[in-house]
């Protein structure tokens, strides 16, 4: 039994060295529909200057693939909806595409997707008809080629692919889409390959304020919206909006694809009616997503789910068409400076009275509640160091937050871990009734209580270590990330 769980624990070691499990990431999608854009060199040494690591762009441009050349970035190219009908045509057409724009530059540009029309449901139905069969020439060409399994083809979409957005359970595509929509999704659910979906709350926001709030769209709601059909809590636009595409997946059965959102993002300059367009809400709005997203939150309706989010966009792009938000998406000008300061790593600012890279959390904290019975801060610890995916590593022997040795001190430093985590509301430090918020620092001697944003234990020298519960709780139990299940299961 220990031999057999030591090599379980070695075979899971492995796995994540290997990086079979990577987590949510966070990318940027490159438009280039503007004047004065830094050349593409320029533009690698920025991405990379910012850490960023996932890269969208709208084409396959020579000079482009070539400039993203032994970066290690990863590239997610398109096929542009004036092309599909020669795709969709020909498979020679497809065959030489891939001869000629691609194989070149792989794989010393590590291209890992590639979208075969943008939004087609935005335009005239012909163009939504060839969606399918230029993916699947595009996947034949990749076959041929023996990179089927090493790059993926998807599409991607805006929200208006749904009929009903709200409440999330009751998510539906559009009926007038089924006749390319469900050929599309037995493609994807076959070649395991992502749903790709365009999620803007700020729309939803400006087009209906009325219903909305603007707290609720920015991530910073201490309120939910309860949906009543599954009694799931939502504080934000975007967990929501996810959440209706996945219900509207399983309405048809497809319980497997996964979603990837291919652009989300917040104008910082608008027309005169565009009130919410401004660098703050914007910076707002792509910090807390940015923290969303690298702590694997998930949604409601998929807890601990890692979902791929790209944010539109790069730079300002002063040639698109419409309201003057249209122009202002970019987390940069065209000479680079930054339109507004945003950290890709999720951490935020330094904290100076501590020294350590945690945020602000406006000066709260979670607590174990004084009134709380011992069963239920039990309980408590269980599901944060569990299901909740903290890292109770600090509470263990030997290690800063250990003592004092009682319920009530673990209880707290485990509830202030997954409060931080959350997002900081009310419900994250719920618990049943078992947590309170409170305004004094609870830190101690070492022993540091995270600050919202940071998924890290601020214990100065505690080891890393499965996530597992307090030894006074009577019990150990490990949190194995879901994707090393499959891994490990023929050595139970």
């Amino acid at each position: 039994m220990g031999s057999g769980f030591g090599l379980i624990f070695d075979c899971i070691l492995l796995l994540m060295l290997f990086g079979v499990c990577q987590g949510s990431t966070v990318g940027v999608c490159y438009g280039r529909n503007a004047d004065d854009l830094p050349t593409p060199d320029k533009v690698v040494q920025l991405i990379q200057l910012h850490n960023i690591k996932n890269v969208r762009i709208y084409d396959s441009n020579i000079q482009i693939l070539k400039a993203f050349a032994n970066t290690g970035i990863e590239l997610m190219i398109g096929i542009s909806n004036l092309d599909l009908l020669p795709f969709a045509q020909f498979q020679s057409n497809a065959d030489t595409w891939l001869k000629n724009s691609i194989l070149p530059y792989y794989p010393a540009t590590k291209i890992t997707y590639i979208t075969v029309g943008a939004e087609v449901t935005e335009t005239s139905n012909n163009v939504s008809a060839l969606v399918v069969p230029a993916m699947q020439n595009v996947f034949t060409a990749l076959r041929k080629a023996g990179l089927h399994r090493k790059i993926k083809v998807s599409s991607t979409h805006s929200l208006g692919v749904l009929s009903r957005s709200f409440p999330p359970s009751a998510g539906a595509f559009n009926s007038s889409h089924a006749f390319f929509l469900r050929p599309m999704l037995e493609f994807l659910a076959e070649h395991q390959s992502p749903f790709m979906v365009d999620i803007y709350p700020y729309y939803a926001y400006r087009d209906s304020s009325s219903n909305v709030s603007l707290d609720y769209a920015l991530f910073e709601s201490s309120s939910e919206i309860i949906d009543p059909n599954t009694g799931l809590l939502y504080t934000n636009m975007f967990d929501a909006q996810i959440d209706a595409i996945y219900f509207a997946l399983m309405a048809l059965n497809f319980r497997t694809i996964k979603i990837m959102v291919t652009e989300t993002g917040w104008p910082s300059k608008g027309s005169p009616k565009e009130t919410a367009a401004t660098p703050d809400n914007a910076q707002t709005y792509n910090t807390n997503l940015i923290r969303h997203v690298i702590n694997d939150t998930g949604t409601p309706a998929k807890p601990g789910e890692d979902i791929d989010v790209y944010i539109f966009s790069l730079f300002n792009e002063n040639r698109k068409p419409g309201l003057e938000s249209e122009r202002n998406w970019g987390l940069f000008f065209p000479d680079q400076t930054s339109v507004y300061n945003l950290d890709f790593t999720g951490r935020g600012s330094l904290d100076t009275t501590t020294g350590s890279n945690i945020t602000s959390s406006n000066g709260t904290w979670c607590i174990a509640s004084p009134t709380a019975s011992e069963d239920d801060l039990r309980k408590g610890i269980d599901w944060a160091c569990g299901s909740g995916n903290v890292d109770c590593s600090a509470i263990q022997p030997s290690q800063p937050c250990f003592e004092p040795d009682s319920l009530a001190s673990h209880a707290s430093y485990a509830f202030n871990s997954y409060y931080q985590q959350n997002g900081a509301t009310d419900i994250a430090c719920s618990f049943g009734g078992a947590g309170i918020r409170t305004n004094k620092n609870p830190s101690y001697d070492n022993c540091l209580y995270v600050t919202r944003g940071s998924n890290k234990t601020a214990a100065s020298n505690a080891t890393l270590s499965p996530s597992r519960t307090s030894s006074s709780v009577g019990k150990v139990s490990i949190w194995i990330p879901s994707c090393l299940l499959m891994a490990f299961l023929p050595f139970l």
